[in-house]
């Protein structure tokens, strides 16, 4: 695993697509997730979505646990998306694009000390990559913790100064603090 995605968006905030397609297009509606939209709709599978596929790759099967909650997550539907992503996480704990996943899906929910739980998992699997710190940056956002926003998305800028979607969480993030708001969710 490279680098992770992580999910935030143009509606306010953004992030970089290292890690599969989780957030590889944007999401006009979605403050936290660039993610590919083909259907947005979940489909029956022949095969169990928590069965291992026969790569033996978590995301390989376009109906396995880690691409339904993506397609979950992309339709707004958080809480079934935390269903798929903490079963992903179940089967796969070292993968660390579901973890990202459960995170956004928890940072949505609003339940930060499970996203702060899921964000460390997978900066223990993939260390702190510039896409993990600007989810995670963004997640403070959320939160009004522009203190810890502003460094999370320092230390992103600090390993990938060209990011883009680090520059607009800081961008973001200054616009928050002149207002004196938290990031408003959609």
């Amino acid at each position: 695993m490279a680098a992770l995605a992580g999910p935030l968006f143009l509606g306010g905030c953004e992030t970089s697509t290292k890690l599969g397609d989780l957030f590889a297009s944007k999401v006009p509606d979605d403050p936290q997730t660039t993610a590919s939209i083909t259907d947005g709709n979940a489909a029956p599978s022949d095969q169990p979505s928590d069965a291992p596929n026969a790569s033996g790759l978590m995301g390989a099967d376009p109906y396995d646990d880690l691409n339904t909650g993506k397609k979950l997550y992309r339709a707004a539907n958080y809480g079934l998306a935390e269903r798929h992503f903490r079963r992903a996480v179940e089967a796969r704990p070292k993968d660390a694009e579901a973890w990202v996943g459960l995170a956004a899906s928890y940072d949505q929910l609003r339940r930060f000390e499970l996203a702060d739980r899921a964000y460390n998992q997978a900066f223990g699997i993939v260390g702190k990559t510039p896409e993990v710190l600007n989810n995670q940056g963004y997640s403070y956002m959320l939160r009004g913790d522009y203190a810890r926003a502003r460094v999370t998305l320092m230390q992103a800028k600090a390993k990938d100064p060209d990011n883009p979607y680090v520059q607009n969480n800081l961008e973001l993030l200054e616009k928050s603090m002149r207002k004196g708001k938290g990031v408003q969710q959609k």
